[in-house]
C-alpha cells in the first residue's frame, strides 16, 4: 500500500511539472479538454466526433487513415478530439501500429483527460474488448480503469420502451463487462438531444476529478510531450517565430516514431485478411441478438450470409451462422 501511494505521488508531481514547464500554457490551453476516440469499424466514431465538436468533420478519411486531431470551443473551453483509425487496435503491420500509437500519444500529449470507446449497442463486443486490452498494454491499466468511458452508439437500435441499464443487465452481459472494465462509466450518445454532449463532458470532468490527476499520463505520453516540445522549439528557431498553435500542431504531427511496447503482440503476418472476417463474424453474432424467435429466421440468415460471402467459404459460414442462430433461439426458449 505504501509503495502504491508513493508511485501515485511521483506521478502526480511529474504531471504537474509537465503542465507548468515548457511552452508556458495560457489559461485557455490549461482548460483544454483532450479526448481520445476509440472504436472499430461501424462504431459511428464520425457521428461521435460531429456530436462532440458540434460541426461536421471531414468524411474523406478511410478506416486506415492516420490519427486526426480536431478542436472546438464549447462553453468557453477548448475541446480537442483525437480520432484514431478504426483499425488502430487490430492486426496490421507492426510498423504501422507503432506509427499510429506514436501519433495518438503525440496528438494527445501531455496526456488525454479521457479515452472514449465507441460501442454499437446492438453489436457483439469482441473487438471492443480487444481494444481495451490493447490500450492497457500500450498506455497502462489505469488508462482503462480510471480514464476510459464507454460511449454507446446506434442508440436508435434500442427499443424505445427499454432502458439502457435494463438492457445491459438482462440482455447484453458482454456489453456490461465492457462498462465494468471501465469503472462502471458509460454514456448513451444521442446527438438529437440538446444536452446530451454537455452531459457527456460533465461525466468526463467528474471522471478526471475522481482519478486524482489533472489528466492521464504514462511513460509513453511523457516521452511524446518531450519530443513534441523539442520539435516545436526546433521549428520556431528555424523560422524565427514565437510559439504558436500552428507550430505546436506541426510538431505533434512529426512525432511518429516513439518506442511503443508490446507491438509484436498486437500484429500478425497477414493483416489484410483477418480484420474483415472478424468484423463480419462479430457483426453477424450481434445481429443474432435481434432476430425474432423463429427457427426459419435463423435459417434465412444463414442463407443470406452464404450468398453475401459466396463460394465454398460462404456456404460453410452460412451453415455455421444458421446453426448458431438456431441454437441461440433454442436456448432463449428454455
Amino acid at each position: 500500500m505504501e509503495g502504491s501511494k508513493t508511485q501515485d505521488g511521483i506521478r502526480q508531481q511529474e504531471t504537474e511539472k509537465m503542465q507548468s514547464s515548457g511552452r508556458g500554457h495560457t489559461d485557455t490551453e490549461e482548460r483544454e479538454l483532450r479526448l481520445v476516440l476509440l472504436g472499430s469499424v461501424g462504431a459511428a466514431k464520425s457521428t461521435a466526433v460531429n456530436a462532440i465538436l458540434g460541426s461536421p468533420t471531414s468524411e474523406c478519411e478511410t478506416p486506415d487513415a492516420d490519427c486526426q486531431k480536431r478542436r472546438a470551443t464549447l462553453a468557453g473551453r477548448q475541446v480537442a478530439v483525437v480520432d484514431t483509425p478504426e483499425r488502430l487496435c487490430v492486426e496490421r503491420p507492426a510498423e504501422d501500429v507503432r506509427r499510429q500509437f506514436s501519433l495518438c500519444a503525440a496528438l494527445s500529449a501531455p496526456g488525454p483527460h479521457a479515452f472514449l470507446l465507441c460501442v454499437p449497442v446492438h453489436r457483439h463486443s469482441n473487438l471492443e474488448l480487444q481494444i481495451l486490452e490493447t490500450i492497457e498494454k500500450v498506455f497502462g491499466p489505469e488508462a482503462v480503469s480510471k480514464h476510459t468511458m464507454v460511449l454507446f452508439t446506434h442508440m436508435d437500435q434500442l427499443p424505445e420502451d427499454v432502458l439502457l441499464s435494463e438492457f445491459l443487465s438482462t440482455e447484453r452481459v458482454d456489453l456490461l463487462e465492457l462498462v465494468q472494465k471501465c469503472g462502471e462509466r458509460e454514456h448513451p450518445l444521442r446527438p438529437e438531444e440538446k444536452d446530451n454532449v454537455e452531459e457527456l463532458l460533465t461525466k468526463v470532468e467528474r471522471m478526471v476529478k475522481e482519478s486524482g490527476t489533472p489528466f492521464y499520463t504514462c511513460p509513453l505520453l511523457q516521452e511524446a510531450e518531450r519530443r513534441v516540445k523539442e520539435k516545436e522549439e526546433e521549428i520556431s528557431r528555424s523560422r524565427g517565430e514565437s510559439d504558436s498553435e500552428g507550430t505546436r500542431a506541426e510538431a505533434e504531427r512529426s512525432v511518429d516514431d516513439l518506442l511503443v511496447e508490446g507491438i509484436t503482440e498486437l500484429c500478425v503476418a497477414k493483416p489484410e485478411d483477418l480484420p474483415f472476417m472478424r468484423w463480419l463474424w462479430d457483426s453477424v453474432v450481434g445481429w443474432l441478438l435481434w432476430l425474432p424467435k423463429m427457427v426459419r429466421g435463423s435459417t434465412l440468415l444463414g442463407s443470406i450470409v452464404g450468398l453475401f460471402v459466396g463460394g465454398s467459404l460462404g456456404g460453410a459460414m452460412g451453415a455455421t451462422v444458421g446453426s448458431v442462430a438456431t441454437e441461440v433461439e433454442r436456448r432463449k426458449k428454455k
